[in-house]
Formats: C-alpha cells, structure tokens, sequence
C-alpha cells in the first residue's frame, strides 16, 4: 500500500523550537507529528465511542422507565455535601 502525508501546518519559529525541545533521543519531528495525530485520533475515536453508548445507555433507561430524576441527585449530593462540611466545621473546633 502507498503511503501519503498529511498536510504541512505552519506554525510560528518560537513553536516550533519547544516542539523541538522535546523530542525523545533519536526521535524526528516527522515521527513526533504522526505519533500526535495518532494518539489524537484514537482520543477522538474513543470519546466518540462513550458518548454513543452513553446515548444509548440514557434511551434504555427512559424506555425501561427506571432513571432517577437530575432533581434528586443533586438535592442528595448537597445533602452529603452539607453533612461534611458540618462535620468539617464541628472537627475544626
């Protein structure tokens, strides 16, 4: 198979010269560069990924009608929330 390039990207001098910096021992920008955009790609193809099944996870739950309201969530996460900082406060005195 052929292989291709990716586009060049400009970038200012000063950029440039920190990118340089830190490139591993006997490393080349060119592979500095694939390595990035790799890693970015399988970043974005693995958000892309949880925030599917997260979609499919919130319709399951409204269909099978078992969710919890935000509403309650949160009044018992400030409600733990307030109970610490009682006990934070009683601690401290």
């Amino acid at each position: 198979m052929k292989t291709a390039t990716l586009p060049p990207i400009r970038i200012e001098p000063e950029f440039r010269v920190e990118v340089e910096g830190v490139l591993a021992q006997g490393e080349s920008l060119s592979q500095f560069v694939e390595s990035a955009v790799r890693e970015t790609v399988l970043k974005r193809k693995n958000q892309a990924e949880f925030v599917r099944r997260g979609i499919a996870a919130i319709e399951l739950t409204k269909r099978a009608g078992s969710g919890i309201a935000a509403e309650v969530v949160i009044a018992k996460l400030e409600a733990k929330l307030a109970a610490a900082r009682l006990a934070q406060a009683q601690r401290k005195q």
